[in-house]
């Protein structure tokens, strides 16, 4: 895929990610400057999976996240569009299923929370994936999504855009497996929604009292929100 765009093929991202999953996680922490786990950190204070509770870590890569999740005490699956970033995570002692965002392969009302990190922008229909994700979500459960957003401030912006982003481009093509999905993957930044607008995706994909945290200047954002406790 050489361009990003909101209209994805999801077999040419799967593919893209089948190609960089053994050296994902490596990758993401020297392009990050380590912020990639101080992101996680946050994202499962917010998310709060308690012991008894079932979450569902959907495009969760190699499942970094969902094992961090899971050390609280409840059961966290793992569930992405890539099978060979699962297998790159295959180390790891949490549960893995292969699922596509548009078609999940669980019951209604399987899993008290839902988390996405650094993948719903990925989505191919990213308004029905919101939709889909609470169907598996019990009444009154939550999502959490962590992922890219747009600095708030002006000078910032700027300088993300401009420079801090072309310069993540240029060390992920020497540091990845695959150099062009990460060309991919930072073009992708810079077409997703802001803050407020994905605040208003979600809220018309049927969930409630949305809000959202911005983190590191916005570079960041975690967006939580809520199923309604009335619906089935």
């Amino acid at each position: 895929m050489a361009r990003a765009s909101l209209d994805k093929d999801p077999a040419d991202v799967a593919a893209m990610f089948d190609d960089v999953g053994k050296r994902y996680d490596r990758t993401n922490s020297v392009m990050t400057f380590g912020f990639d786990r101080r992101w996680r950190v946050i994202t499962g204070r917010v998310l709060d999976a308690r012991p008894g509770e079932k979450v569902l870590d959907l495009a969760a890569g190699t499942a970094v996240s969902t094992e961090e999740y899971a050390r609280g005490g409840a059961w966290c699956v793992a569930a992405d569009f890539s099978i060979g970033m699962l297998q790159g995570g295959k180390h790891r002692r949490v549960p893995m299923v292969a699922a596509d965002a548009l078609r999940l392969p669980f019951a209604d009302s399987s899993f008290d929370a839902v988390t996405i990190s650094f993948g719903i922008r990925n989505f191919v229909d990213t308004k029905a994936a919101l939709t889909e994700i609470a169907r598996v979500v019990k009444p009154g459960g939550r999502l959490v999504v962590c992922e890219m957003s747009t600095p708030t401030f002006a000078p910032i912006r700027f300088a993300y855009h401009k420079l801090m982003l072309p310069l993540l481009t240029w060390v992920g093509r020497r540091v990845s497996s695959n150099p062009d999905a990460y060309a991919y993957l930072f073009e992708s930044a810079l077409t997703w929604p802001d803050q407020r607008r994905l605040a208003e995706l979600i809220a018309d994909s049927g969930w409630r009292g949305v809000e959202w945290m911005n983190l590191t200047f916005g570079v960041v954002a975690i967006h939580r929100a809520w199923k309604n406790p009335d619906d089935s």
